[in-house]
């Protein structure tokens, strides 16, 4: 008998499914058991996969930790415990990369659970339209109570939507070159600025939960860009809409950063048969269309992003973001870019509010890329946003 032990992340979206399924495999004949904890929503973004992995067998990840954690040989390539017809079926039935994202060297590293994407979220009562072009995001943020998302690592990440959907994607090789032009740099956050500007700066410390929740009571009527949660779209007479983020350049792409959740297995850990049964199902069309949906899950499987009954039970919160997810981009996944994601973010946010020029910022977040990349600065952003370097040890 086998006691599997996972880590996933505290919110609905995060546990309810999981602990419910891993409910039905305790009780099965096998008498192995799996636990569910949970960890808050800035754990999931920052803490270091190596060491999850040396206590648990299953970990909930994000994409860009897997740079880290197969430099530390924290976790089992999905080609050791699944079929490759098992694999190759998840790679064509999911939307958009999300199973791009947990494949690095033509092997997948984590079976791609849940997809969210940033996307537009507005307050139905606010009588508000989603805006589809930059322009008509400033009117709206002009007009109704309005939040961009900065806090942990999202200000980056917003930064990096905004240049995606100006048509200069970041370079994502993890080299010393710049991450865009300082054209299209100087431009995103010049947009950044001026959408700020007619917000409330306190928002600017609100993680994507905690931005949703006011978005739900009324207090922000209108995001441009946030990860979407189809938990508040699906309950009944819910406030919240969600729908694709604006274009920035007429017939543009749709700018976004990918997230959602993948399913990893620790290096340390002895696999059943029945546990790599057990991810399997939690992939299968079953699962992802009847059981993640009824236990506040958020699928990844496109049967069940465009399922006419999923997206009624779901206030259409997936049909409504389907364009802006397939498009949304990949982040990197080289050693370090955590690490590079929370320090470049808080550069960003600092400097955003204390109304530094962006000419200044956009060269000081490409220093401190450069700088992480090359592992020569011990490089981290103070609280002031300035940037401080180590000597080279």
């Amino acid at each position: 008998m086998t006691d599997y032990r996972g880590l996933t992340w505290e919110h609905p979206r995060g546990t309810v499914a999981l602990r419910a399924a891993a409910s039905h495999f305790s009780a099965e004949a096998h008498e192995h058991t799996l636990t569910w904890d949970s960890q808050p929503l800035e754990g999931f973004e920052s803490h270091p996969i190596g060491e999850l992995c040396e206590r648990y067998d299953l970990v909930v990840l994000d994409h860009p930790h897997l740079g880290d954690a197969l430099e530390s040989d924290a976790l089992r390539p999905l080609d050791e415990l699944l079929p490759p017809a098992v694999l190759q079926e998840w790679r064509t039935a999911v939307v958009g990369s999300a199973a791009r994202s947990y494949t690095v060297d033509g092997r997948l590293w984590a079976a791609p659970l849940d997809v969210a994407t940033q996307v537009a979220a507005l307050h139905r009562a606010s009588g508000l339209e989603p805006p589809r072009t930059w322009p008509q995001a400033l009117e709206a943020a002009g007009t109704v109570p309005s939040a961009l998302s900065l806090a942990g690592p999202h200000a980056l990440l917003t930064y990096f939507s905004l240049c995606v959907a100006l048509g200069d994607a970041p370079d994502s090789r993890g080299t010393a070159a710049p991450l865009t032009t300082a054209a299209t740099g100087v431009e995103a956050l010049e947009m950044m600025r001026a959408f700020l500007d007619r917000c409330d700066p306190a928002t600017a410390t609100l993680n994507p939960i905690a931005l949703l929740e006011q978005v739900a009571d009324g207090r922000i009527a209108y995001c441009p860009f946030v990860y979407g949660y189809v938990n508040y779209a699906s309950a009944e007479g819910s406030p919240v809409r969600f729908a694709d983020v604006p274009r920035c350049r007429p017939g543009g792409r749709l700018g976004s950063v990918l997230g959602g959740t993948g399913l990893a297995v620790s290096r340390r850990t002895p696999v059943t048969e029945e546990l790599a049964g057990h991810i399997a199902w939690l992939l299968s069309d079953e699962a992802q269309r009847d059981h993640l949906p009824r236990y506040e899950g958020q699928p990844a499987r496109r049967e069940a992003w465009t399922d006419p009954g999923v997206n009624e039970r779901a206030g259409h919160f997936y049909t409504d973001t389907l364009a802006t997810t397939e498009s949304a981009w990949v982040r990197p996944r080289h050693p370090g870019y955590t690490r590079f994601q929370q320090a470049a973010s808080e550069l960003l946010r600092s400097g955003l509010l204390l109304g530094r020029p962006a000419v200044e910022l956009y060269g000081d977040l490409e220093d401190l890329q450069r700088g992480t990349v090359l592992r020569d600065g011990g490089v981290a952003a103070t609280a002031g946003g300035a940037v401080a370097r180590k000597a080279v040890s």
